[in-house]
């Protein structure tokens, strides 16, 4: 079992930034895949952006641009760097954490653009 604990939403205003954070715990070795998603009110979950652990990375349209996942390996964490924020970004974000057959997701942080 792995655990994944977020940090870092809040309330911005359009044009501010945010850095999101997840911290992975347990067993942790064969997660290869640590990603981002994020849930409107009324809307499904969706793919934000992944990094995987050679490096690559993937954003979603929306954020391409503006957002940046990063991972450091030695605390066991990753990062969503978010600027430019926008009203539409508003959403509880989740982490996520996947490989092989695990597959495992954080409790979900706030995040509140005002315009």
């Amino acid at each position: 079992q792995a655990q994944l604990v977020e940090s870092g939403g809040g309330l911005v205003q359009a044009g501010g930034s945010l850095r999101l954070s997840c911290t992975a715990s347990g067993s942790i070795f064969s997660l290869n895949v640590m990603g981002w998603y994020r849930q409107a009110p009324g809307k499904q979950r969706e793919l934000v952006a992944f990094i995987t652990s050679t490096g690559v990375t993937n954003y979603a349209d929306s954020v391409k641009g503006r957002f940046t996942i990063s991972r450091d390996n030695a605390k066991n964490t990753y990062y969503l760097q978010m600027n430019s924020l926008k009203p539409d970004d508003t959403a509880v974000y989740f982490c996520n954490a996947a490989g092989g057959r695990n597959n495992y997701w954080g409790q979900g942080t706030q995040v509140t653009v005002s315009s």
